[in-house]
């Protein structure tokens, strides 16, 4: 698990570093806590802790803590240093390398990147000694992030805001993939296969049968996969989102279209089914389209699709080694998600409730299940669908690494 020592600042700004420190843990990030004496003020120590579930350390002569050199051993032991809020004093004991409390002697101390967010009063932020000491430290190679302009505290309005704890949090982890290459790209040498969005199944040149889905999560999905080093192959249905970097993308429009360049893929190390295919297409399709003012057939009849996941979860000769599926359902969801499991032959299945006014379909945030035969189901928290292909990005690296 990727650590961070968090040292928190004296300053308004520091509630915010508990919605950090939550989404943080959201995202598989573990959180130690330096609270200096005038964060303190701002907020208490069981808050801090009670969210990283670490003891927060405050004291640079903690009889208990200094006796094993703690400022030593919390600036160490960590992957990355964050500074929030980063207050005009904090920054100038770092520009000129004062030692005299604990959150200043750790940064004095360690052997690892920095990242601070300032935060202080717009005049605090444009006066020259604040300007020195912020180029010096860029000069060092301190990491900033914000600060944002906007309506502060104390009534004035400029730059000097802290950026928001999404802005930070993005920043932390560009910086630990920065420091940790191997670890953050933890597919490199995998191949994989994603497909995403609707399949359309055409009853005439005009008209189609389809499902509900943007492919948003597939499209996350597959630019999670390589962003942690895989390569990457997304097979899509029609959608009006943007490709994802770093992949090939293969377009198609039907069921088994989008079957036929799959199979195309293999052999890969990961499949990733989360388009919503149509289960069902029509027997015929009519060359013109079907006008109101003709004869309505009495039936549509309608025959059944190829299923991709139930294919590649029973693929003799090239199925992937993870094969995961994705269950939308309106009811009895880890029941029917644990009975797709077993009925497609595949891995991992992630399940989505996208019942009532879920606003799953279409939307940018989701709340899934991870269902394993091996394993009790995992509920995880509602996050943004790009976090929830991150995590199960990380997931699959630590499967294929067993």
């Amino acid at each position: 698990m990727r650590r961070t020592l968090l040292i928190i600042g004296g300053g308004i700004a520091a509630y915010k570093v508990l919605e950090l420190i939550r989404r943080g843990r959201e995202r598989g990030l573990a959180f130690r806590a330096i609270l200096t004496r005038a964060g303190a003020e701002f907020v208490t120590p069981l808050a801090v802790a009670s969210l990283a579930e670490e003891k927060v350390y405050s004291e640079l002569f903690s009889l208990t803590d200094e006796a094993e050199m703690g400022h030593i051993r919390l600036s160490r032991e960590a992957d990355l240093v964050v500074v929030a809020p980063a207050t005009a004093d904090l920054l100038a004991k770092m520009a000129n390398g004062h030692a005299d409390d604990l959150a200043s002697t750790a940064l004095l101390a360690t052997d690892k990147p920095v990242l601070v967010a300032p935060a202080m009063n717009p005049m605090m932020w444009n006066h020259a000694a604040t300007r020195r000491n912020v180029a010096q430290l860029k000069a060092d190679g301190i990491a900033f992030v914000g600060p944002d302009a906007g309506d502060m505290a104390c009534g004035e309005t400029g730059a000097g805001r802290m950026a928001e704890p999404a802005a930070i949090l993005e920043a932390i982890l560009e910086a630990i993939r920065g420091r940790l290459q191997p670890a953050s790209r933890p597919l490199a040498g995998r191949r994989a296969v994603v497909t995403s969005g609707p399949t359309h199944e055409p009853l005439d040149p005009v008209r189609y049968i389809a499902n509900r889905s943007s492919g948003r999560q597939g499209h996350a999905i597959a630019a999670a996969l390589a962003a942690a080093g895989a390569d990457v192959t997304l097979v899509t249905g029609p959608v009006s989102i943007a490709d994802p970097e770093g992949v090939r993308v293969h377009r198609v429009e039907s069921a088994r279209d989008m079957l036929a360049a799959v199979e195309a893929c293999l052999p890969v190390d990961i499949a990733v089914c989360a388009a919503a295919v149509a289960d069902w297409r029509p027997a015929e399709t009519a060359r013109g389209k079907l006008k109101k003012d003709q004869a309505a057939p009495a039936t549509l009849t309608l025959v059944e699709n190829p299923d991709i996941l139930r294919t590649l979860g029973h693929h003799d000769a090239l199925r992937p080694r993870l094969v995961v599926g994705f269950a939308a359902e309106t009811d009895d969801l880890i029941e029917n998600a644990t009975a797709k499991l077993a009925r497609k032959a595949c891995d991992w299945v992630l399940a989505n409730d996208v019942g009532g006014s879920s606003g799953v379909f279409g939307g940018e945030r989701n709340t899934v299940h991870l269902v394993r035969a091996d394993a009790t189901p995992e509920a995880w928290p509602e996050m943004s669908k790009a976090e929830v292909a991150e995590r199960l990005a990380d997931r699959l690296a630590e499967a294929l690494d067993r």
